[in-house]
């Protein structure tokens, strides 16, 4: 069975801190078996103060981080799916949310930009208003990976059944959703959804995650979880400290519950 890392993070204020961090972990992994290793929403900089934060925001090829990762990658032979990291895609000057797939020789098989912005107002007073500084993406994406098909969302996205529907009509094998969820929306619905888009795609969920009191003030939920299609988690990581997590994911596990409750084959569309 192939086996999957996920790299539950504290990321901080400074890229090349957080790119060493995931330097580490990438040897860590591949110590430790893994073919392919997961990171969280915005690996290479978490910060909430927006002027400091423009001067770290670059292209995708000025960005140290994916730099670094790449290189990481084609040393350590592992595939990596790097959550995402905030990069100017020179559109409409808005940033994009992107996640990458980054394969075992450092190159970039996929790209996707988060399609749904978290614009909320909490009732702790948090209020966060991430369409005024990023650009959403339009475009489902899936890939080949070691570990099957791999399709990808970001954190807020999984409150989205549509975009799961799509990966699910495109019989994904695993899909990703790296957050960096807010403690009170985490306690919440983390799991729920979780567990829920793992049914409803008949698919993997690995969902590596942001933890802890961040530098720039912030606190985030943690739980990295793997669930299986049966919608069993496999692996929680806790609300509490950064570090690697290792999962083995059963490919026959996919067929077995497809079987059972053949809901991707049942589906039909609705009339509007």
């Amino acid at each position: 069975m192939p086996r999957a890392a996920l790299f539950q993070m504290t990321t901080g204020i400074h890229p090349d801190v957080n790119a060493a961090a995931i330097v580490s972990a990438l040897a860590e992994a591949k110590a430790g078996g893994a073919v392919m290793v997961f990171t969280p929403e915005m690996s290479g900089l978490l910060d909430r103060k927006r002027e400091r934060a423009a001067v770290n925001i670059v292209t995708e090829g000025e960005d140290r981080v994916l730099a670094a990762v790449r290189e990481a990658a084609a040393r350590e032979g592992v595939w990596v799916h790097l959550g995402s990291l905030a990069v100017r895609p020179g559109n409409d000057g808005r940033y994009a949310n992107r996640a990458f797939v980054i394969d075992a020789s450092g190159g970039i098989r996929a790209r996707y930009d988060k399609m749904h912005m978290f614009d909320v107002d909490l009732a702790t007073g948090e209020s966060w208003r991430e369409s005024n500084a990023y650009a959403p993406g339009d475009k489902v994406v899936t890939v080949e990976t070691p570990l099957g098909r791999l399709g990808l969302a970001i954190c807020y996205d999984v409150r989205f059944p549509a975009l799961f529907e799509a990966l699910g009509r495109a019989r994904c094998d695993v899909i990703a959703a790296p957050a960096a969820f807010t403690v009170p929306t985490g306690r919440a619905h983390w799991h729920l959804m979780q567990r829920a888009r793992a049914v409803e795609a008949s698919a993997f969920m690995l969902s590596a995650a942001q933890v802890g009191h961040h530098e720039d003030g912030r606190e985030t939920y943690g739980h990295s979880l793997a669930i299986d299609p049966w919608g069993e988690v496999l692996l929680d990581m806790g609300g509490e400290m950064a570090g690697l997590g290792f999962v083995d994911l059963d490919p026959g596990r996919i067929a077995e519950v497809r079987a059972q409750l053949p809901s991707l084959a049942n589906r039909r569309e609705i009339a509007k």
